[in-house]
């Protein structure tokens, strides 16, 4: 990754054994669990945003449902799953206005063997990134992940928050912007 700086390791070996063994993060997360602590930048009732903890992009967040649901389809009601995917957006939105990437990534992933929990990934690719370091490349942490994002988690955290106030007037104003053509 060129944009945001140089890649350090990733200890893949350490953060196996710990979505394998330990608990589930997003459930210690919404706990504030010690040792599970992130920069949550949206909670409400139901659903939590928060970076994460090894990006291999800039701003990149990680939304999720805060009751322990382990299936993206089967778990979640049609209402439920509208709703989850409305945070993703006005985040992935925030994100955008943030860190201006070239291109947004929106995925879902995890194991029954580890990361279980329900969880969306929001993931903007900086511009000019060169092609091959582009899509799964840049997302898999075995290619490193972030040097120095650690300070400035905070501000990078308060900017995202900012961003979803923003956002959220913006769409209850009635200002949502649609970009695609209508259909003929």
């Amino acid at each position: 990754m060129t944009a945001e700086g140089p890649e350090e390791p990733f200890d893949l070996a350490a953060y196996e054994a710990r979505a394998r063994n330990g608990p589930c993060f997003v459930c210690a997360t919404v706990a504030r669990r010690q040792g599970y602590l992130h920069e949550v930048v949206y909670e409400d009732g139901l659903h939590i945003a928060f970076l994460d903890r090894w990006p291999t992009l800039p701003a990149k967040v990680l939304v999720a449902p805060k009751a322990h649901l382990e299936h993206v389809v089967g778990d979640l009601d049609a209402e439920g799953f509208h709703r989850l995917m409305e945070v993703v957006r006005l985040v992935a939105r925030a994100v955008e206005a943030v860190a201006a990437p070239e291109r947004t990534y929106l995925y879902s992933l995890g194991s029954q063997d580890g990361n279980a929990h329900i969880h969306w990934h929001i993931a903007g690719l900086p511009p000019g990134v060169p092609y091959a370091e582009q899509q799964f490349h840049a997302l898999m942490a075995e290619n490193g992940v972030l040097r120095g994002t650690r300070p400035d988690v905070p501000r990078i955290g308060r900017r995202i928050r900012e961003a979803i106030v923003r956002g959220a007037e913006a769409a209850e104003a009635g200002e949502a912007t649609v970009r695609y053509p209508a259909p003929e």
